[in-house]
């Protein structure tokens, strides 16, 4: 079958991502952790599997969309597949049909397979093609032949969150149908190419020399199909005995107890295979064990060669023990793989069974998970039944029906709620205030009552609100709401009409008058204040002290007060101790005593308005909200962030980032200088730095970075992060190092921002358990499998960046090559060329040697296992020396030296690997 039929897209396919989140339900495990489903079989029914004895429950309580279906009785008789084939669900409506398996275990293993077969169940013949996704992400194209032709796809991946979405997506040729879906369970050390960041599709699993048809379970605990193979030029051997398992594949026995071999050393064992997609990345799995007698005189040992020129070694397998071999190969649209006889084995080489998958990266990110369970709860309560599956913003194609979407700092939010008419019942639950991203919410017409509750002032960006044609919910708003409309930041549509409307603008006429008045009155008062202090001071001069200071008779006398002058002539304010301990303009409104411990500078909002010229250069957007430059009044150039309403960082990461920084000083860390808590005014005043981020310096089409400057930013932010984890007390792990939190100021010198996800651990601990958070492409996917947060973690983080600052490309690259940015640099360098993955606009101006030595840190600091990762001091170390090798190669950029040694080298640090169990012999280096 042509690899494209069954892998179209296959580029895109990830793991279900983070975030989602489900209401509770009763579990749908059965005792063995197993979900076996009988889609189209009658609600509260069962059906059980002749061969695995495995009872089947109805997809009823899985899915609420779908038609039944029987297949028709000429093809329900053919045999061709198990009693479950007999009864299918075929999704005529909307675009995509999601079922959902719940009850799992997040950063749990599993395996989930998919059956199909047509049977002409809607008289068309004419089988489907349609889409398979699991979560975000497409998996596999069904394509059928025949009415009789039967399918599976399976695939293996992680679980980030308690359950999995399966979903059929319509491609208009033809209506998607499902006959079976299966989830098993599987060991967390089995497949450990399976991770947060990428899964396995199985393209085959064989049984080498076996005569059954199929194993599984209950002889594969895992219920993994291992089909039968062998060839003609083949001998087929067996034994009885019991063949360990590895712990890594936990090969069955009776898979173990067939093998293939030639009939003498000169003959090879090959397999083959096809594709038609280049990029498509396979791994490979050899399971090999000695099965049979082996005289003291003779020996068994065989080369594992492809068509990959880095990939070759040594196998001498273990009697009744199971081994294995892997490696990853690409690029081509033919493999294959043969297992030949060395000079000095006496007999032919041995293969028991084999694996092939396409390593799929992870990419995509889900919607807000505070919105989804709010969505959820939403549609649940009203058992709304209008075709809401699966994630509700994204794939943007398959948005939910009334709603409406906006990203924010990349992550999907509900801005758009449009329910109007959709048959509500009942009193508004107080799920809608957690939408806290809502612009716009129309419940018309429907039939709501009770009030409008507190839980409603949470949406302090909803701008918009119809309760129109609810005849019994009070037209009451709560009081946060009552203030946004007076102040005509809402519209608020009622059974009442919109009067309110009206009756605000009489007021505000009202309003306005009064305080055009009291004005002027004020206004008349400064000015006569003005004029006589400006005659009791001969300096012209009026100074302001510090809010609650002793306002003595020598104000000023203070040596830890700073201090400002209003001098008319210069039309502003001036002041001393620049950028530490500077007095208030004025006092901020809610700033009570003891409310945050800081030293700096503390804003009101009319302080920052007028610093920032009323909010007008915003020079960049994150996940706390937009960033203004500004100007203090002594002329220094600052930065505002100020937080967002809708931002996906609250108060905690505020206050966690104005608390890290009065503590942390380096120079390679940014310098808070002052901050606002002024009613919902939060903001954080920074030193300003004109370069922008490193992200936009590495983006830049325009004037690049050289690899001198790259390489000292490097070093530069190494050294910032390695303050937080070994000087600070106690020691910060930053949880969010990226190339967008690494700023440069005029010289290019760089310092790491952003300290809102920060975490303080105990130095006696190596880690410590916190939920998940960070930026997809840099998050440490051992944190994000155990929540185990530690220092490497930031490590990982920092070897994307230098990833990115060698490649000039993104943490998640896009296309048809698609997928992580350290699994693209491992696919590009066993190929031998480094300059294929540096940064093509530093025209080849740069030591080789440096590269190089770059390149292998960054695939350390990326090691999957946090132990292999070195420490930031290490980092720190080998950046200096990179970057000295830089220096002393200045005057001759195009006299580089290239290693003589590169195979070698790769051969041991490669993406190949060979492992060997107890007793096996790894002659040589072994690949990595």
């Amino acid at each position: 079958m042509p690899l494209r039929k069954m892998l179209d897209g296959c580029s895109c396919l990830v793991i279900l991502v983070l975030g989602i989140a489900i209401t509770g339900v009763n579990s749908q495990l059965d005792s063995l952790g197993f979900i076996s489903i009988d889609c189209g079989l009658p609600a509260n029914s069962t059906s059980v599997d002749d061969d695995t004895k495995l009872t089947y429950v109805s997809d009823d309580q899985f899915i609420d969309t779908g038609v039944n279906y029987k297949i028709a009785s000429k093809y329900a008789s053919t045999g061709n597949g198990p009693e479950q084939y007999g009864t299918l669900r075929s999704f005529p409506n909307g675009k995509r049909n999601c079922y959902t398996l719940r009850s799992l275990s997040a950063g749990s293993k599993y395996l989930v397979r998919a059956k199909f077969m047509f049977g002409n169940y809607d008289n068309l013949y004419k089988p489907p093609t349609f889409d398979l996704y699991l979560g975000l992400n497409y998996w596999y194209t069904v394509n059928l032949n025949s009415p009789d032709d039967a399918r599976f796809a399976e695939i293996i991946t992680l679980a980030t969150s308690d359950y999995l979405q399966v979903c059929l997506v319509n491609k208009d040729l033809g209506t998607p149908f499902i006959s079976v879906l299966e989830l098993r369970p599987l060991e967390t050390t089995l497949y450990r190419d399976v991770n947060s960041t990428q899964s396995l599709v199985h393209l085959f699993r064989r049984n080498i020399g076996a005569s059954d048809q199929l194993v599984r379970y209950p002889n594969d605990p895992y219920d993994r199909f291992w089909r039968n193979y062998t060839l003609d030029t083949w001998s087929s051997i067996s034994t009885n005995s019991i063949v360990q398992p590895d712990p890594d594949y936990a090969t069955p026995s009776i898979v173990m107890q067939t093998a293939a071999t030639t009939s003498s050393t000169n003959q090879s064992l090959d397999i083959s295979w096809t594709g038609d997609n280049e990029s498509v990345e396979f791994l490979i799995i050899l399971h090999i064990g000695e099965i049979q007698d082996i005289p003291r005189t003779d020996y068994r040992e065989f080369n594992i060669l492809s068509q990959n020129p880095l990939f070759s070694h040594v196998f001498a397998p273990s009697n009744l023990t199971s081994g294995w071999a892997r490696y990853m190969d690409t690029g081509r649209t033919a493999y294959y793989t043969s297992l030949k006889a060395t000079s000095k084995s006496t007999l032919p080489p041995i293969l028991n069974a084999i694996e092939l998958y396409v390593i799929t990266p992870a990419t995509g990110i889900p919607t807000y998970i505070a919105d989804i369970i709010a969505i959820d709860a939403i549609k649940e309560n009203y058992k709304m039944t209008i075709g809401w599956n699966g994630d509700p913003c994204v794939p943007i194609d398959y948005a939910w029906t009334g709603l409406g979407c906006t990203i924010y700092s990349n992550v999907p939010r509900i801005t758009h709620l449009n329910l109007s008419s959709a048959g509500l019942t009942g009193e508004l639950i107080s799920s809608f205030g957690n939408l806290t991203a809502l612009v716009s919410l129309d419940l018309s017409g429907n039939d709501l009552s009770g009030v409008l509750g507190t839980y409603l002032d949470q949406l302090v960006a909803l701008t918009y609100l119809d309760i129109t044609g609810n005849k019994n919910i009070s037209s009451m708003l709560p009081p946060g709401l009552q203030k946004k409309q007076q102040d005509g930041t809402l519209t608020f549509k009622s059974k009442l009409g919109d009067f309110t409307q009206q009756s605000k603008k009489k007021k505000a006429a009202v309003v306005i008058i009064a305080v055009v008045g009291a004005v002027v009155l004020l206004l008349l008062a400064v000015a006569i204040i003005l004029v006589f202090c400006l005659r009791k001071r001969p300096d012209n001069q009026i100074y302001i002290p510090k809010p609650n200071e002793n306002t003595g008779s020598s104000p000023l006398r203070n040596s830890n007060a700073g201090s400002f002058a209003y001098n008319p002539a210069a039309n502003g304010f001036h002041g001393n101790n620049a950028g530490k301990n500077y007095t208030n303009i004025s006092k901020p409104r809610g700033s009570g005593e003891g409310m945050l411990n800081f030293e700096n500078r503390q804003f009101t909002y009319n302080d920052l308005n007028k610093i920032t010229n009323s909010f007008q250069d915003n020079i960049g957007t994150g996940g706390f909200g937009s960033v203004y430059a500004g100007l203090l009044e002594n002329g220094t150039q600052v930065a505002v962030k100020m937080r967002s309403h809708t931002s996906s960082q609250g108060v905690k990461e505020f206050l966690a980032e104005a608390q890290n920084l009065t503590r942390v000083h380096h120079k390679n860390l940014v310098s808070l200088l002052g901050y606002s808590m002024d009613g919902d005014c939060m903001a954080l005043v920074y030193e300003y730095m004109p370069e922008g981020t490193l992200q936009d310096k590495l983006r830049d089409n325009g004037r690049s970075l050289t690899w001198k400057q790259r390489l000292r930013v490097a070093w530069e932010s190494a050294q910032g992060l390695e303050y937080l984890h070994k000087s600070c007390n106690p020691p910060l792990i930053h949880r969010d190092v990226k190339t967008n939190n690494i700023l440069l100021n005029s010289n290019l010198d760089a310092k790491i921002a952003d300290f809102g996800l920060s975490r303080a651990f105990n130095n006696a601990n190596s880690h410590v358990s916190t939920a998940v958070v960070g930026t997809l492409g840099y998050l440490d996917p051992e944190y994000s499998q155990s929540c185990q947060l530690s220092r490497k973690s930031d490590v990982y983080g920092f070897g994307v960046v230098l990833l990115e600052i060698i490649t000039g490309k993104p943490p998640i690259i896009a296309g048809p090559e698609g997928g992580h940015l350290a699994k693209w640099v491992s696919q590009k360098l066993p190929k031998g060329d480094i300059e294929s993955i540096v940064d093509p606009r530093m025209h080849g101006q740069y030591d080789i040697n440096s590269v190089w030595k770059v390149t292998e840190l960054a695939r350390k600091c990326t090691e999957h296992s946090s132990v292999q990762r070195p420490t930031m001091s290490v980092v720190v170390a080998e950046l200096k020396e990179s970057l000295d090798l830089e220096i002393s190669t200045e005057g001759n950029p195009y006299n580089y030296s290239r290693n003589d040694n590169f195979m070698s080298d790769v051969s041991q640090n490669g993406i190949f690997e060979m492992d060997y169990m107890d007793g096996m012999t790894a002659p040589g280096p072994t690949a990595k």
